[in-house]
C-alpha cells in the first residue's frame, strides 16, 4: 500500500526541494560516509524522501527513518489501558543512543498539530510525557551535549496549518504555512546556502560581542517580568553554525534568529510572564507567570493549560531551574511576519525566551572538555527535560550585569541596544 500524503499540491516543490538540500548540507553538513537517523511526522513522508535522496547524494552510509501518526497516538490516549501511560519504547531510544554513540547524524522533521492532545486527560499526558522523557534520556544526552551533528527543520503539516490559520480551507492554510516556513528557513532565495552562510556570521558577531561584555546576570523588565537571570560560571554565548564534538559545524535549528547561553541553575531571581503561547507534546500553555527564588520555581500558573504546566514542573529536580537563555530582536523575520505557529522551533524565534530543565554542555568555554561533575559545579542544569517558552517583546528591555554592578544596555524595547 502507498501512503499518500494530502495537499501536496500546496507545497512548492522546487521550494521544499531546497529545504531538503538546505537541511543537508547547512544543518547537518553530514559527512561521507555517516549514517543519519531521521524521525518524521508521516505526512512529512515527501520531505523524508528528497532529504533521504540529499543525504545519499551527499555520501550518506545509511538512512533509517522512524515515522510518527496523530491517528495513532490519539488512539491510545482513547483505548490503551491506563498501566501503558507509564511506560515508553525504551528499546528504540537506546538503540539510538547506540547509533549516535557510533557517529549517526540526527535529523528530525517537526510539523505535529499543536493541539493533538488538548482534549485528552492532563494526568495521562503527564505520566507518557515523563515516561517518554526518561526513556529518551541516554538519546537526548548525546545530543543536548553536542556529541554529533543534527538539525530541526519542518512541514507543513495539514493539521498543524489549521491551527495557525484556521479561517481558511486546508489548502490555503497548507500552502500559506509552506511559505512561511519556506520564509524564515532562508529556501525563498536564489542562493540558500550563501544567504545561511551570511546569516550565520550576523549570529556569530551578536555572540563575539555577548562573550566579550563577560556579564554576571541579565536582568529583563517588562509588563509582568522583573527578571535578573544569572549566568554561568564560565558560560559562552553561542549562535547559529557550531561545531560538535565530532568536529562537524552545522545549524542545530532550522529556523535560527538566537543567541544563547547557560545560565546558572542557582542564580534567577523574581518573576517573569510568557509572551506567547507553548506548544507542549500536544497541549498549549498560555500566559504562563513564574516565580523564581534561589533559581527555582516556586509558584506558577496559567490561563491555560496550567495542570499540565504544574505536571511538567514536576518531572524532576531540574526541571524547575533553567538550562537556557536566548536572545533575539523583536524585529526577526519571524517575529515581522505576524504569526503565531504554536511550534517552539519557530516561536522562540521571534522572541527572547528562556528554557526549563537541561542545559547545553557546549555553552562553557571549553565545554567538550567538561565533565558532568564539572559542569553541574559552574551552574549547569540537569533535567529528563528541555523546554523553551517565550519571554520577549518589544515592551521588554534588557541589562547586563557585569561581576562590579555595573550596568550595560543589551536590548531595549525588544531591539539589540
Amino acid at each position: 500500500m502507498t501512503i499518500v500524503p494530502q495537499n501536496t499540491h500546496s507545497v512548492d516543490a522546487a521550494k521544499l526541494e531546497k529545504l531538503a538540500e538546505v537541511a543537508v548540507k547547512v544543518g547537518l553538513q553530514l559527512q561521507k560516509g555517516q549514517d543519519l537517523v531521521i524521525t518524521a511526522p508521516v505526512v512529512a513522508m515527501p520531505l523524508v524522501r528528497l532529504i533521504t535522496r540529499h543525504a545519499y547524494i551527499a555520501g550518506a552510509g545509511l538512512v533509517t527513518t522512524f515515522y510518527a501518526d496523530e491517528e495513532a497516538t490519539l488512539a491510545r490516549y482513547e483505548h490503551a489501558p491506563d498501566e501503558s501511560f507509564d511506560r515508553a519504547s525504551s528499546w528504540l531510544y537506546e538503540g539510538m543512543a547506540k547509533a549516535y554513540a557510533n557517529g549517526s547524524a540526527r535529523l528530525a522533521i517537526a510539523g505535529d498539530n499543536p493541539l493533538l492532545l488538548s482534549g485528552q486527560d492532563p494526568s495521562k499526558v503527564a505520566r507518557a510525557n515523563r515516561a517518554n522523557s526518561a526513556a529518551y534520556k541516554p538519546a537526548l544526552e548525546k545530543i543536548s551535549n553536542f556529541d554529533i551533528n543534527w538539525n530541526i527543520v519542518s512541514y507543513p503539516n495539514p493539521s498543524w496549518a489549521k491551527v495557525v490559520f484556521p479561517d481558511d480551507p486546508e489548502e490555503i492554510a497548507v500552502a500559506k504555512l509552506a511559505k512561511a516556513i519556506f520564509a524564515a528557513s532562508r529556501v525563498d532565495v536564489p542562493d540558500p546556502i550563501g544567504a545561511w552562510a551570511e546569516h550565520n556570521a550576523n549570529l556569530h558577531k551578536r555572540s563575539a560581542w555577548m562573550n566579550e561584555q563577560r556579564f554576571s546576570t541579565l536582568h529583563f523588565q517588562g509588563p509582568g517580568t522583573d527578571l535578573k537571570v544569572g549566568l554561568a560560571d564560565g558560560h559562552e554565548w553561542h549562535g547559529g553554525a557550531s561545531t560538535a564534538k565530532n568536529g562537524v559545524t552545522c545549524n542545530p535549528n532550522i529556523p535560527t534568529e538566537e543567541v544563547f547561553t547557560t545560565p546558572h541553575a542557582l542564580r534567577v531571581e523574581g518573576h517573569v510572564s510568557s509572551t506567547k503561547p507553548l506548544s507542549h507534546q500536544g497541549t498549549l500553555i498560555d500566559n504562563i507567570q513564574v516565580r523564581f527564588e534561589g533559581g527555582r520555581i516556586v509558584e506558577a500558573k496559567a490561563s491555560r493549560g496550567e495542570e499540565v504546566l504544574n505536571k511538567v514542573l514536576d518531572t524532576d529536580e531540574g526541571a524547575r531551574r533553567l538550562g537556557e537563555v536566548a536572545l533575539v530582536p523583536h524585529s526577526s523575520p519571524i517575529s515581522a511576519s505576524g504569526i503565531l505557529f504554536y511550534n517552539t522551533l519557530f516561536d522562540e524565534n521571534a522572541s527572547c525566551h528562556i528554557a526549563l530543565g537541561q542545559c547545553y554542555s557546549k555553552c562553557f568555554i571549553d565545554g567538550a572538555k567538561l565533565s558532568q561533575e564539572q559542569i553541574k559545579a559552574q551552574g549547569g542544569n540537569s533535567s529528563l527535560i528541555h523546554i523553551d517558552w517565550m519571554i520577549g517583546s518589544d515592551k521588554v528591555d534588557i541589562d547586563g550585569i557585569k561581576p562590579d554592578g555595573s550596568k550595560v544596555p543589551v536590548m531595549r524595547r525588544g531591539e539589540w541596544a
